[in-house]
């Protein structure tokens, strides 16, 4: 996804553009889009190739009030436009295609293994990543940013579920061919869906073994909670519990990755490096708006429980309603100046991590990362030259950058 500035979106025929087309957010720009929707049709109905259609939901408040209202619409038939028509399977089983009571039951253990207590023990690991994954630059090499931060995401996700290093390779790539199936860097020659069912199936496949041949696990590992963990006195089946280790994977690999590569990126394309860098009183309030700014995950879906209104706009039972994190995100009714990036912003709701009872579980891990890594990129650099082209991916769901190559210029106190 483009970060761009639009100022004027009348030219914009907004029937033209089908925001579940994955190319328009690698080749074009999405957020000159969303800007005309929330001007002229916050409420808008898309007819798609295959015969389906969805409604997007482009409005802070809109999107706010949807992803909340469990009670008319539904998480269980899918979250994610790739999955549009088709039942997911995983509904009812995985945390987030479930909804309430038995998603309170599903995640209310899971949570333990995102505590601060549980996250502390992490805390020297994700360092030590950090510092290995930016040593490259400390020595004066060229390195592709956006690949390193993929790496990065892996490793924490890794940590947290217990995965052994040796295998984070591996989960990087699977979980890029999962999460951008349409992307040609991941894309199978058999195709986008073949893609995503390969990832899919492999990372099943992949703890699924794991699980059978590990035999010590952590207490507050999140596989050893979701091997112990019961809902209404029965235990999780294998496939309950996969398809959670799925989704916990997926969830700790959408967000860390591309918002420092999207901030790093802004910072050197419109300044204020050094000016972050030099007031770390203002490091997690800069976070927040990393995070803003970022909206890594474009969108979530629902479905219509019953029929109900947005806007005066009638919504049927069982039709699709796609919720454009991104654009709420830079809606001009929240938010002043929302498309200038500003560490110091002091009200910022943003909603990256979603809202209401599916708001995301991961939200201190990912923070906490973001934390240790912005801090060691000031400490350690006083900036960033691009040394190469940048490629944005082509995804309707994750709105990241594929390729950042760029070189760092070292501080002068840093030892090589």
């Amino acid at each position: 996804m483009r970060l761009t500035n639009p100022k004027d979106s009348s030219h914009i025929n907004i029937e033209e553009y089908n925001l579940a087309d994955s190319k328009l957010y690698s080749d074009d720009d999405v957020h000159l889009i969303w800007h005309a929707m929330r001007e002229r049709a916050p409420i808008h109905w898309t007819e798609t190739e295959n015969g389906l259609g969805f409604w997007s939901v482009t409005k802070y408040k809109d999107v706010k009030n949807v992803l909340s209202n469990h009670k008319d619409f539904t998480s269980e038939r899918g979250t994610l436009l790739t999955l549009l028509g088709t039942e997911d399977p995983a509904g009812g089983k995985q945390v987030t295609v479930t909804d309430p009571p038995r998603h309170t039951k599903l995640r209310r253990p899971m949570q333990k293994g995102f505590t601060h207590k549980s996250l502390d023990k992490l805390e020297n690991v994700i360092k030590a990543e950090v510092r290995r994954l930016l040593l490259p630059a400390v020595e004066g090499e060229v390195i592709d940013f956006a690949q390193a931060m993929f790496a990065l995401s892996t490793s924490v996700a890794g940590a947290i579920l217990g995965l052994p290093s040796k295998d984070w390779p591996l989960i990087t790539q699977l979980t890029a061919m999962s999460i951008a199936p349409d992307d040609p860097k991941y894309q199978l020659k058999e195709g986008a869906q073949a893609t995503l069912q390969y990832a899919h199936r492999e990372i099943f496949s992949y703890f699924g073994d794991l699980i059978m041949e590990k035999e010590e696990w952590e207490e507050d590992e999140l596989l050893s909670i979701l091997l112990h963990q019961t809902v209404d006195d029965e235990p999780l089946d294998f496939g309950t519990i996969l398809a959670n280790c799925y989704t916990l994977l997926l969830g700790a690999t959408v967000t860390t990755p591309h918002v420092p590569t999207a901030t790093i990126y802004t910072l050197m394309e419109q300044g204020g490096f050094s000016e972050w860098a030099k007031q770390p009183e203002f490091l997690k309030m800069g976070i927040q708006e990393s995070l803003r700014w970022s909206s890594p995950a474009s969108h979530i879906m629902r479905y219509a429980r019953n029929d109900t209104e947005i806007r005066g706009q009638r919504i049927r039972k069982g039709e699709a309603v796609v919720s454009w994190i991104a654009s709420a995100n830079r809606d001009e009714e929240i938010f002043e100046k929302p498309y200038t990036f500003n560490f110091k912003r002091k009200y910022n709701p943003h909603i990256s991590f979603g809202r209401g009872v599916h708001f995301c579980m991961g939200h201190l891990a990912a923070n906490q990362t973001l934390e240790i890594l912005f801090s060691e990129i000031f400490r350690t650099f006083e900036g960033f030259e691009l040394c190469g082209d940048v490629e944005h991916l082509s995804s309707n769901f994750i709105g990241g950058i594929k390729h950042f190559p760029i070189k760092g210029k070292v501080r002068r106190n840093v030892k090589v």
